[in-house]
């Protein structure tokens, strides 16, 4: 499946898809958010959840960039 064809896919679908064929990669916590990171093809889905309400915010699709720096353990440069 490419990044494009998951993004035609309805909303369910979506989070069906990624839930059932992705695969899980890393969970970062940041405040109240909780970012979980799946593998799905080749790109990456990142499912944002509100741990108070235990429910689903968002979710975005990226492949590559900025969006994956928050999972790595890797220092920032100063």
């Amino acid at each position: 499946m490419t990044l494009y064809e998951y993004k035609m896919l309805s909303e369910d679908a979506q989070y069906d898809t990624v839930f059932s064929k992705g695969k899980f990669l890393d969970i970062v916590i940041e405040g109240n958010s909780k970012f979980v990171l799946y593998a799905l093809d080749m790109f990456f889905v990142e499912v944002v959840w509100d741990n108070e309400k235990d429910e689903i915010i968002c979710k975005g699709t990226f492949n590559d960039g900025d969006s994956l720096n928050k999972y790595s353990n890797v220092p920032k440069e100063i």
